[in-house]
């Protein structure tokens, strides 16, 4: 199988996420990828890298940050149009990492590198949206000279103007995960991007201090479109906020859509009513500590289109990320929706539809699958069939024939002089011939200073045990963290050995 080419789309964080990236290419390097790296350097530039690298026909794009940075590569890749797309990997280098945490990609960008050279490609479905309408209310004078004021709330029966809507291509259409309208967009838009660079997650909490007391229930207006006929209005009423699930968890830890598989063709939609003191204090509570909604003031709906209509003052976030209306409208659209003046006298209707199984998504080869509804077996990923066509090559893998091996004699000289490096991770790749990959760390001859390298162990590496006796692929899949081997073989540029030899 030819070389598998692989684009790092990588949002640096002012150099936080650049610290291992040595080590991180020398593991993809190891498995035989030939990387690119592309750095974001201004707002929606890691789309637009996806994007170019979805048209230039990578195997791969793999985002390295956090899940704002994976909802901008998903996006580019579905941006290219190209039929066969590349799968997306991730490598989590963010604040929250939802995404990698859902799917048990480790935290640790070295290991997540280890777990993606593992993974299998499964297909999922991605969530689209886009501005189908703008409606435009009436306003009601009042005895205060001139002056108009925008309509009680509620959904009202009477509308000036019903204005059709023709989305912008420029902005983020997709999310992988959740969508989110209400306080969820209204914290993270108000989070100061500096001090989340340097107090991470806490950062959310003090956006959310701020701008949780302002919030008020806005009225919703939610239909579905089923497969027959055209769309019925399943709730109308007043909410605090409204979350579309493509996924389970919420901000890493509450499962608002609880019932939602990624494969499943469908979206799960969670709206929390308002309600009184008493039912507020249980709606916190239920969160806490069951990590999910209550249902007395939940309601849940599913579908595979959602036309969900709400105020335009109320901000919309996909992925974690608020995104802003003006830039889903073209300029005609973003003139009448200024002339309106009050965003509260406007209605918008956002049109959210499930593309069911759309993109390959690198998904570790360890994961339980609970977020899928088909099983791995209904849909064999290329790499689940090279890792069964390889099975039977690398039983032997790491070990050499009888005759080619020492007899059971001490390896005191590979041991005196060979290269001692120290375990970081192990993991078994998929592709024949090559049986494992190991992230270690090793400490430079004259200087003593430690680098990181990653060691390739194949059918042709003598294995040894430090007896003397043959070791086997099961001795080098059992190595942990810490764990010092000794390896013989040529270092390349990128860091990478190709062990001749090696004590485990």
């Amino acid at each position: 199988m030819r070389n598998q080419r692989a684009c790092l789309v990588i949002n640096p964080r002012e150099g936080q996420n650049l610290a291992k990236l040595t080590a991180i290419l020398a593991v993809l390097s190891a498995a035989g990828w030939r990387t690119d790296v592309a750095l974001k350097e201004y707002g929606g530039h890691s789309m637009e890298l996806a994007t170019d690298a979805a048209r230039q026909g990578y195997d791969r794009v793999i985002a390295y940050g956090g899940d704002g940075t994976l909802n901008q590569v998903v996006n580019g890749v579905m941006n290219g149009k190209k039929k066969k797309k590349g799968i997306v990997g991730v490598l989590p280098g963010g604040t929250v990492n939802q995404w990698a945490a859902e799917v048990s990609v480790p935290s640790d960008p070295v290991k997540a590198a280890l777990t993606l050279v593992s993974s299998e490609a499964r297909k999922v479905d991605v969530a689209h949206v886009e501005v189908a309408a703008l409606t435009f209310l009436p306003t009601t004078s009042t005895t205060q000279g001139d002056e108009e004021q925008p309509p009680i709330q509620g959904m009202p029966d009477k509308i000036d103007q019903v204005k059709k809507v023709k989305s912008s291509a420029k902005t983020r259409h997709h999310f992988l995960l959740m969508a989110g309208l209400g306080i969820d967009a209204a914290v993270m838009g108000h989070v100061d991007k500096t001090l989340k660079q340097q107090i991470g997650v806490a950062s959310v909490g003090i956006a959310a201090a701020e701008k949780v007391p302002e919030q008020h229930e806005f009225p919703v207006e939610i239909s579905v479109t089923g497969n027959e006929g055209g769309p019925e209005r399943v709730w109308q009423g007043d909410a605090l906020q409204v979350i579309i699930g493509n996924t389970r968890r919420y901000a890493n830890a509450v499962e608002m859509t609880s019932e939602a598989s990624i494969d499943d063709g469908m979206l799960d939609v969670c709206v929390i009513m308002a309600g009184d003191p008493l039912s507020t204090m249980q709606q916190i509570t239920s969160l806490l500590l069951r990590r999910k909604p209550d249902n007395q003031d939940t309601q849940f709906f599913r579908g595979a289109h959602l036309s969900i209509r709400v105020p335009a003052s109320i901000g919309l976030q996909l992925d974690g990320t608020t995104v802003k209306l003006k830039d889903y409208l073209s300029k005609a659209d973003k003139e009448a929706l200024q002339r309106a003046g009050d965003e509260k006298i406007v209605l918008v209707t956002y049109q959210f539809d499930a593309l069911p199984r759309v993109l390959k998504i690198a998904i570790p080869s360890t994961y339980d699958g609970s977020l899928f509804e088909r099983s791995h077996n209904e849909e064999p990923s290329q790499t689940s069939q090279q890792q069964h066509g390889a099975d039977d090559d690398e039983k032997q893998a790491g070990t050499s024939s009888p005759a080619e091996q020492p007899s059971y004699e001490l390896p005191v000289g590979l041991i005196a002089h060979g290269r001692k490096v120290t375990v970081v991770g192990v993991a078994r790749h998929s592709e024949k011939k090559c049986a494992f990959i190991i992230a270690a760390n090793t400490s430079k001859s004259g200087t003593g200073e430690i680098v990181p390298v990653a060691i390739r162990i194949d059918e042709h590496t003598v294995l040894l045990k430090r007896t003397g006796e043959p070791a086997a692929a099961a001795d080098v899949q059992q190595l942990q963290e810490g764990a010092e081997i000794v390896v013989e073989g040529k270092k390349s540029k990128r860091e990478v050995i190709r062990a001749k030899r090696a004590v485990v």
